[in-house]
């Protein structure tokens, strides 16, 4: 069975609430788990847990954690196979967060004077 490269489908609607916001700005507020997510978005097919645990240098049960942090805050996708684990992003709610990151940017109004 070959793993596809697209996300399942997920019921993120485009706009993210505050809580999620702030669960999904704390699954990335660990380095270790920033780092994870850079691997599997630079891999060109699902990352491989066995591949993300060499990369990383963390113990096993330490990398069972961490996937199920970005899990649980939608940011990935786990695919079993028999008894291998892929990892893909959940592109879905990271176009969400990215929307909502945007929309903190203030409104450009002109250039500013400064008094000299």
């Amino acid at each position: 069975m070959a793993v596809s490269k697209s996300s399942p489908p997920t019921k993120t609607s485009k706009k993210l609430s505050r809580p999620r916001q702030t669960q999904i700005l704390k699954a990335l507020a660990d380095p270790k788990r920033f780092r994870l997510l850079e691997k599997i978005a630079k891999a060109s097919c699902p990352l491989g847990c066995a591949e993300a645990l060499a990369a990383l240098a963390i113990a096993p049960a330490t990398l069972s954690h961490h996937i199920k942090e970005l899990e649980t805050a939608g940011l990935i996708h786990a695919q079993r196979q028999g008894k291998f684990v892929f990892l893909t992003l959940n592109l879905d709610v990271w176009s969400a967060l990215l929307a909502s990151l945007a929309a903190l940017t203030p409104a450009y109004c002109g250039p500013t004077a400064t008094a000299g």
